[in-house]
């Protein structure tokens, strides 16, 4: 079964080319790329970006660069019409494989041996349709969570819940969130299912399994890159 990589991110951010700052010596997308191409599951490596800068640094980590269109970089675009455009460009250079490991390349929390783990995964049971790093929360967790009413007023997010809810967040069911540093993706789901699996990421199907880990971190602005320097101070031992 082959699994590829395939890294995405786009130049037009709030925070100006974070995909490409310096993050202690190398690009921010140096992470998830090389973790990309260090994992022993992975036998071709791709980078989807409109930036023709993102995809000269990508291409230096061994990732053939797919050009996306622009209405396909735009802050309202979809993530899975990038992965599908990409997966179309990769079919008629490498036909397709079984499996797609989306990297994102604004996260630095990422492993080869977390990589490798996931793939494996679905490689020993292909019908589970993605297999996503998670981690607990329940400081946000949804019973938490409020919304406003037509009058302004605070009530509670999820509807229909009855009974005293505690305070203490160790109380709470575990609350888990997906990371969004990379997506182990089943192809052959991928291209049938149409988008229609669980929500909001249909794209994922609906049997997913996880591999939890304790922190991800998206960068999205100046605090998030500083957060990111030190989880990498402390973490990022798989390899230089």
């Amino acid at each position: 079964m082959k699994a590829y990589a395939l890294l995405t991110g786009r130049g037009n951010n709030t925070l100006k080319d974070k995909n490409i700052l310096d993050c202690l010596g190398h690009p921010v997308l140096y992470y998830p790329a090389n973790a990309a191409r260090h994992a022993e599951t992975i036998s071709l490596k791709f980078c989807s970006s409109d930036d023709p800068n993102i995809l000269r640094e990508a291409e230096n980590l061994d990732h053939a660069p797919i050009v996306r269109p622009a209405e396909l970089a735009l802050p309202t675009s979809q993530h899975v019409d990038c992965i599908m455009h990409a997966l179309s460009v990769i079919e008629k250079k490498a036909g397709l494989p079984d499996i797609l490991v989306v990297t994102l390349a604004n996260n630095v929390t990422i492993k080869s041996s977390w990589i490798d783990a996931c793939v494996r995964m679905m490689q020993e049971d292909m019908s589970i349709t993605a297999v996503v790093p998670v981690y607990q929360d329940n400081d946000h967790h949804p019973l938490r969570a409020k919304t406003v009413d037509a009058n302004g007023r605070l009530q509670m997010y999820e509807k229909g819940i009855t009974g005293k809810i505690s305070t203490n967040r160790q109380d709470l069911p575990v609350c888990y969130f997906l990371s969004h540093n990379f997506w182990v993706l089943n192809v052959k789901n991928l291209l049938e299912s149409n988008g229609e699996g669980q929500q909001p990421w249909g794209f994922m199907g609906h049997n997913i399994a996880y591999y939890e880990i304790h922190d991800s971190i998206d960068i999205h602005n100046a605090t998030d890159l500083l957060i990111a320097k030190e989880w990498i101070k402390e973490n990022y031992t798989d390899f230089d």
